[in-house]
């Protein structure tokens, strides 16, 4: 492959938790076995197209910091300068996926017909780089929130042909991730939410994104697309409000519109601080209602009340949400993707090979300690005796009972509960044990 922007840069090989060299992985070993399997085929690394590639590196107080040999992004040329870039990363950081956006990967058109053109010009140009190389399309999305004609909600606007226009979007979108071999494709309403209730009618945009859903996952299905369908919560920014707040709306909103069997959810941890819960929070509570399904792995710099899409670089935090993960059953067709941008100062090429390199070391340390946590199983044996009661016989047909009944022990068993204690201060010490 011909080397146009990273230069004589080898690809990242692993050296071994004693190696000095930075250009090196210390912790993932892609062929290591972890619990069965390499370690490759459980963290399923993907690069994020949008964030690597096409950010320019700007802020809310200043533009463009980056200079890239495909800026400005507004030709087919530059169109494959940036492809030829990505998958040159991909070969030197030897991951399996990328994820994608459709404004990410090609210029805007001055028509829809041109901007659909260009798409599937783009795919044209890449299928033979996934042949050649290896690399796969974890997930395919579309961009709605960027351009002016989604600045009140796509699914969700009060103008009809909005709603059209975001299903001709979709639709584009679709047959692109099938005709890639996505094994997902997802969709997050960064502007399916509300800026003042003054002109909102929270339940008529409800209905329109219930039912902009369910006719994405029947179209789905018509193409042959077999992958699954993700919904990305996250609570606000850009909107005030947004309708997938978090996994336990995106839940209630699924069952509402008989779709909690066809849709599951990508986690992103900035995203799930963001709604004021911790990632393996979110996690878990996904696990339990049966619809977990990829995550995107990034970080929030705590002192910020926004989402800075940072890189991972804190195990135990990685830990506790692969331990969740593991108990999942591991991911099926999701994975890790780094929805992660390096900053604004980090200008030389180089430095977003190692942050990808360090983002992926951290991953590796924090499964590894995530496997050896369920090997060993002491989380699960004090879980499992804190609970144990309720595996009784008489509390399970108190459950299935009625209130009276289960009111009527305390007079005929004379109960007065004696607490018991949760130990949370030991299982922290226990956990910090493997991390």
């Amino acid at each position: 492959m011909a080397r146009s922007y990273f230069g004589d840069l080898a690809p990242i090989r692993y050296e071994g938790p004693e190696s000095d060299n930075d250009f090196a992985f210390r912790q993932y070993d892609a062929n290591e076995i972890v619990l069965g399997r390499p370690m490759k085929d459980h963290l399923r690394f993907a690069v994020a197209w949008w964030h690597s590639f096409a950010w320019e590196g700007g802020d809310p107080f200043g533009g463009r910091s980056f200079e890239r040999p495909w800026y400005p992004q507004d030709t087919m040329e530059s169109m494959q300068q940036k492809a030829d870039a990505a998958f040159e990363m991909f070969s030197i950081l030897g991951v399996p996926y990328f994820c994608w956006h459709d404004l990410d990967v090609r210029p805007e058109g001055a028509s829809f017909s041109e901007s659909r053109d260009r798409l599937d010009r783009w795919v044209d140009a890449v299928l033979p780089r996934i042949e050649e190389t290896g690399v796969r399309c974890l997930w395919g999305t579309a961009n709605m929130f960027t351009h002016r004609r989604w600045m009140a909600g796509a699914a969700t606007n009060p103008d009809p042909d909005v709603f059209a226009y975001a299903a001709a979007t979709v639709k584009t979108c679709l047959d692109a991730t099938l005709r890639l071999g996505g094994e997902n494709y997802v969709l997050w309403g960064g502007r399916e939410g509300y800026e003042t209730l003054l002109n909102t009618d929270m339940g008529r945009e409800r209905q329109q994104a219930g039912r902009f859903l369910s006719m994405v996952v029947d179209y789905a299905r018509k193409i042959g697309f077999t992958g699954q369908i993700l919904i990305e919560p996250k609570p606000q920014e850009p909107s005030k409000h947004q309708y997938d707040f978090d996994v336990a709306t995106v839940y209630g909103f699924l069952k509402d519109f008989g779709l909690e069997n066809e849709v599951k959810v990508n986690i992103e941890q900035g995203h799930a601080i963001l709604a004021g819960h911790s990632f393996e929070h979110e996690i878990h509570l996904a696990r339990a209602l049966g619809i977990f399904g990829s995550i995107d792995m990034n970080r929030n710099d705590y002192q910020s009340g926004w989402d800075t899409d940072q890189f991972p670089n804190n195990v135990p935090e990685v830990a506790l949400a692969y331990y969740e993960i593991l108990k999942a059953g591991g991911f099926t067709s999701g994975g890790t993707n780094f929805d992660a941008r390096v900053r604004r100062q980090s200008i030389d090429p180089e430095d977003l090979i190692l942050a990808h390199v360090g983002a992926m070391d951290t991953c590796a340390a924090g499964f590894k300690a995530a496997a050896r946590m369920l090997e060993e199983g002491h989380l699960e044996a004090a879980l499992t005796q804190r609970y144990a009661k309720w595996d009784a016989s008489e509390a399970q047909t108190m459950l299935a009972g009625d209130l009276e009944a289960a009111a009527a022990r305390v007079d005929v068993e004379g109960l007065d509960p004696v607490p018991g204690s949760g130990r949370q201060e030991r299982l922290e010490r226990l956990v910090n044990r493997y991390v």
